[in-house]
């Protein structure tokens, strides 16, 4: 059950200030796309991981648009999340190029 929480926050990973969505929960930073493995359930922030969930791709053909495919560091587990419309897409390039090479 998803349940909305848009909160500001500083990113653990950039350290930059991160603004409210206002149109749905915020759960990543737009600037670096790292994320917190806080939720069990999308906005619950129930989970006690609290591991770097590090973006590895970006998926493009999704039912829902851009989704970022993220590994938590501390745990292993994949979360996809959808892209923000303010999420930066030099990181949104870099990410995909990078994954790219790892194919190769």
């Amino acid at each position: 059950m998803f349940i909305k929480n848009d909160s500001r926050f500083i990113c653990k990973n950039c350290g930059k200030k991160v603004e409210k969505l206002k149109y749905t929960s915020r759960d990543h930073c737009n600037y670096c796309l790292h994320s917190l493995h806080v939720d069990i359930e999308p906005g619950d922030r129930k989970n006690d991981c609290l591991g770097d969930l590090v973006p590895v791709n970006v998926l493009l053909n999704s039912k829902k648009g851009e989704v970022i495919l993220f590994k938590c560091s501390k745990c292993g587990a994949i979360i996809k999340n959808i892209v923000a419309k303010d999420d930066s897409r030099d990181e949104i390039y870099k990410i995909i190029k990078e994954y790219s090479k790892k194919l190769n």
